[in-house]
């Protein structure tokens, strides 16, 4: 009896004195809310005793821009100096910054803290809050039946920021004419990080309104852009009014081209016209001149005449006189 009277104080004194090790204790604060270039960031709380803590820095972009392990004190008290702010880069570039603690021993427990990083520490004239930016790109016109491909750009502080689409885009939509709507979840593929796109093919006519809801890092924002979809595909009619274009620029060279080769002829037309003058000119000339040869030569042919008609004359008389 004596013994399990021994034995039960030995199990009550063991549980007052021993920690209890299934509660969960994680406090994060830091010196400031808004930082500029070379102040300090400096990170304090509280966890278990002499616990490993993880402590990362999210960038705007959602990337991991620092990264550092440390160990509690014995009374499970930190304060740490994370890192001091350097010059804005591409890096570390002005924005929305997320601190985070992790336990390694509370079950993956964390902590976070958003914090910001900018030309002035002014709180009355930064804003610590986070925004998201969701910019959607569908083409104005479709038709049915043809897939046309929908993309979207998220942005937090300027940068494109995402992780998997399904996560990040999971509850995106898009509004039929009916009125229906079709979830567009497990549909986004990754182009980029912060850029994703769907190929979506409708089998409506009418208007259809792509409703895409971004969540990141509890904030959610919302983008929207319309498709007017057609029974016909207008892209094929516009092609054969391009080839149509063509058609008619070519049929307008070739008249370019005959136009010119009839100006060239015309212009070969008055040059022979004028020789021909000339050369009329020319012997009207040539005749006027054999003309007035003539007259000339009449000139001089009649005294000669005249006198061998007296030399005849004269030979008949003497010839008479000597008979």
């Amino acid at each position: 009896m004596k013994i399990q009277i021994l034995f039960s104080c030995f199990i009550v004194l063991l549980f007052v004195n021993t920690p209890n090790s299934f509660s969960e204790e994680l406090d994060l604060s830091t010196n400031s809310k808004v930082y500029s270039p070379a102040h300090n960031l400096q990170v304090y709380g509280k966890g278990l005793p002499e616990e490993n803590l993880i402590i990362r820095v999210f960038a705007p972009d959602e990337s991991i821009a620092k990264f550092d392990q440390i160990t509690t004190e014995k009374d499970g008290s930190f304060n740490y100096a994370l890192l001091t702010w350097p010059e804005p880069s591409t890096d570390f570039p002005y924005g929305t910054y997320t601190v985070e603690v992790i336990s390694t021993e509370q079950n993956g427990l964390s902590q976070k803290i958003d914090i910001k990083f900018s030309s002035t520490t002014d709180l009355l004239d930064v804003t610590v809050e986070r925004f998201v930016n969701t910019l959607v790109f569908a083409p104005e016109t479709a038709a049915i039946g043809q897939p046309i491909r929908v993309f979207v750009q998220t942005t937090s502080d300027g940068l494109l920021i995402g992780g998997q689409p399904s996560e990040l885009l999971g509850t995106t939509h898009v509004h039929l004419p009916s009125g229906l709507s079709v979830t567009l979840t497990n549909s986004f593929k990754t182009l980029h990080q912060g850029l994703y796109y769907v190929d979506y093919i409708p089998v409506e006519e009418g208007t259809h309104v792509f409703h895409v809801v971004a969540f990141s890092q509890g904030t959610t924002s919302h983008g929207s852009s319309a498709t007017n979809v057609l029974s016909q595909d207008l892209g094929g009619i516009s092609d054969q009014i391009i080839k149509l274009n063509s058609i008619l620029q070519e049929t307008s060279d070739e008249l370019d081209t005959l136009k010119s080769e009839i100006a060239g002829f015309d212009s070969t037309l008055e040059q022979a016209s004028n020789k021909i003058d000339e050369s009329t000119g020319t012997i009207s000339t040539s005749v006027e001149y054999i003309s007035e040869a003539s007259s000339q030569l009449n000139s001089l042919l009649f005294p000669i005449i005249a006198s061998i008609g007296i030399i005849v004359a004269l030979q008949i008389t003497i010839i008479a006189r000597r008979r």
